[in-house]
C-alpha cells in the first residue's frame, strides 16, 4: 500500500489525514469557516514532522466550498512540487461513509437548488449532479429511498418532506476515508490535474458601481 496524505475541505470542518501500512496513522480536524487557509498548514506541518514519505495525496474535490476546495487543491499542487508524488481527487460525497455503505448525499446548491449523489462501494455510482427545485430533488429521493447524509442544515420545511421519504444523517466529508480509498484506488475521479467538482460557476456579487 502507498503512504497518502488526504485533505479534506469542501465544508466548514476540515480535516486531514495520514495512511501508511494499511492503516490511518495520524488525524486531525478542524473549523475551517473563516481561516482555512491559517490553520491548514500549521496542522499539515504538525501531521507531516515525522512522517514517512508520502506517494500520493488525494484531494477532495467538493462539491462544497468553492474556496475551500480550491485552497485544498492549492495545498496539494505545492506539497506535490515538493515530494514529486501522486495527486488523486475524489469527490467528498464519498468520504460521507465507508466504502462497505450504500447511501446519498445531498446539499444545498443555493438559488432553490441542491446537489445529489449515489454513493456505493466507495465510489460515486450516480453524481454529483444539480437538481433545479425542491420537487426534483424530493422525486430523486423517492426513485432510490436509501439512508441520505447531509454536511450542513436543512431547510425545515424540507426536513420534514425528507424524513417521509429516507432517514437521514448529519455527516461531514472525513479526510481519514478519503486517504483509504486513495491507497486502495477507490473512488477516484481525477488523477495529476485536479479541477473542483462544480455543478455551475460560483455565484459573484459585484460591487455597485456610482
Amino acid at each position: 500500500m502507498k503512504t497518502v496524505l488526504a485533505l479534506e475541505t469542501s465544508t466548514d470542518f476540515a480535516s486531514v489525514a495520514l495512511w501508511h501500512q494499511d492503516a490511518i496513522i495520524s488525524s486531525c480536524s478542524f473549523a475551517s469557516k473563516h481561516s482555512l487557509s491559517a490553520d491548514l498548514f500549521p496542522n499539515l506541518a504538525q501531521m507531516l514532522e515525522k512522517a514517512p514519505a508520502v506517494e500520493r495525496i488525494a484531494v477532495g474535490l467538493g462539491p462544497g466550498s468553492y474556496a475551500g476546495v480550491r485552497i485544498g487543491i492549492a495545498a496539494a499542487l505545492g506539497l506535490q512540487s515538493v515530494w514529486n508524488c501522486e495527486l488523486v481527487g475524489i469527490p467528498s460525497a464519498v468520504a460521507m461513509g465507508t466504502h462497505m455503505e450504500s447511501f446519498s448525499v445531498i446539499g444545498d446548491a443555493r438559488r432553490g437548488t441542491w446537489y445529489y449523489s449515489k454513493v456505493q462501494k466507495g465510489a460515486c455510482t450516480e453524481g454529483p449532479s444539480l437538481l433545479e427545485s425542491d420537487d426534483a430533488l424530493l422525486h430523486q429521493i423517492a426513485k432510490s429511498p436509501d439512508s441520505i447524509r447531509y454536511a450542513e442544515p436543512l431547510p425545515e420545511t424540507m426536513r420534514e418532506r425528507l424524513t417521509t421519504l429516507a432517514t437521514l444523517q448529519y455527516c461531514i466529508p472525513e479526510a481519514a476515508i478519503l486517504a483509504q480509498l486513495g491507497a486502495t484506488e477507490s473512488g477516484i475521479i481525477q488523477r495529476e490535474v485536479l479541477e473542483p467538482v462544480y455543478l455551475r460557476e460560483p455565484h459573484i456579487t459585484r460591487p455597485k458601481t456610482a
